[in-house]
C-alpha cells in the first residue's frame, strides 16, 4: 500500500509545482506582445514587482496590513472558539443564541464599513473589527457542530469516570470538534484575506488594499497588477501555513481513520 501511495504522492507534488508554473509560462507568452495599457506583459508586471515590493513598501504596506489581518483573525478564531463550545455544550443555550447568530451573520461585512468609521474612525481598529466579524461565524458554526457531535458514549464515559470538567473539554470535546473547528478556521482565513483588501481601500493611508487602489487610480496599471500578484502570493502561502499546522495538529485523526479503513 505504502509503494502504490509513495508515487501519487510524488506525482501529486509534481503537478502542484509543474502546473502554476505552466499558467505563468503561457501567460508569459501570451502576453509577451501585448501593447494594451490595461494589460501589460508578464515580465513588466514582474519587474514592477520586484521594484515595489522587494522591499520598498514591506514596512509601509505589507506589514500593516498582515498585522490587520492576523489581529481580527485571532480575535475571531478564540472568539469563535470560547462562544462555540459553550453553545454546542448546551442544546438550550443553542436554540436561544441560534437566531441572532443567523441575524448577524445574514449582514454583509462591507455593508458595515460606514458604519465602522463612524465608530472606530479611520485607524487600524475599525478594519480588525471588520476582519473578525467576517471571519468569527465559519469558525463559530463548524464549532457548535462539532462540540454538539461528540459521540454521547464518550461524554458519558468521561463522566462516569469523573473525569474533571477541564479535563473532558481539552481531552474528548476539543479533540473531537477539532477538525471541524479547522474546517471553519480555513474558510475564515480566505475571508480575512478579502476582508483585509476592502477595508483598506476605504479611508486607508496605507495596506496593500490601498496601494492596489491608488495605483489604478493614478493609472499606475503594471504597478497595481503587482499588488495583486502580490496578495495571490500571500493567499497562497497563507493557505500552505494553515495547512502545515493542520497536518500536525490533526495527526491523530488522520491515523485514526487510517486505522478504521
Amino acid at each position: 500500500m505504502r509503494e502504490t501511495s509513495r508515487p501519487i504522492r510524488v506525482l501529486g507534488v509534481g503537478l502542484e509545482i509543474a502546473v502554476p508554473i505552466a499558467v505563468l509560462v503561457a501567460w508569459g507568452l501570451l502576453s509577451a506582445n501585448s501593447t494594451s495599457f490595461y494589460f501589460p506583459p508578464l515580465l513588466d508586471i514582474f519587474r514592477a514587482f520586484g521594484d515595489t515590493w522587494l522591499f520598498e513598501r514591506v514596512a509601509d504596506d505589507v506589514l500593516p496590513s498582515l498585522g490587520r489581518l492576523f489581529a481580527g483573525y485571532g480575535i475571531a478564531v478564540v472568539a469563535a472558539v470560547v462562544v462555540g463550545v459553550a453553545l454546542g455544550s448546551s442544546r438550550t443555550l443553542g436554540r436561544m443564541v441560534d437566531p441572532v447568530v443567523q441575524f448577524l451573520r445574514a449582514i454583509p461585512a462591507p455593508v458595515l464599513i460606514p458604519a465602522g468609521l463612524l465608530l472606530l474612525g479611520v485607524g487600524s481598529e475599525m478594519k480588525v473589527a471588520l476582519i473578525a466579524f467576517v471571519c468569527v461565524f465559519p469558525i463559530l458554526l463548524n464549532t457548535i457542530d462539532g462540540v454538539s457531535g461528540v459521540d454521547p458514549a464518550l461524554r458519558e464515559t468521561a463522566r462516569s469516570y469523573q473525569i474533571p470538567w477541564r479535563e473532558r473539554l481539552f481531552r474528548v470535546v476539543l479533540p473531537s470538534a477539532s477538525p471541524q473547528i479547522f474546517a471553519g478556521a480555513r474558510v475564515s482565513l480566505s475571508l480575512a484575506v478579502i476582508m483585509m483588501v476592502v477595508s483598506e481601500m476605504v479611508a486607508s493611508t496605507n495596506g496593500i488594499g490601498y496601494f492596489v487602489l491608488q495605483s489604478q487610480r493614478t493609472y499606475a496599471i503594471t504597478e497595481m497588477w503587482s499588488g495583486i500578484f502580490l496578495l495571490a502570493i500571500l493567499g497562497y502561502l497563507l493557505n500552505a501555513l494553515f495547512l502545515l499546522v493542520e497536518r500536525r495538529v490533526l495527526r491523530w485523526h488522520r491515523g485514526a481513520r487510517a486505522g478504521a479503513g
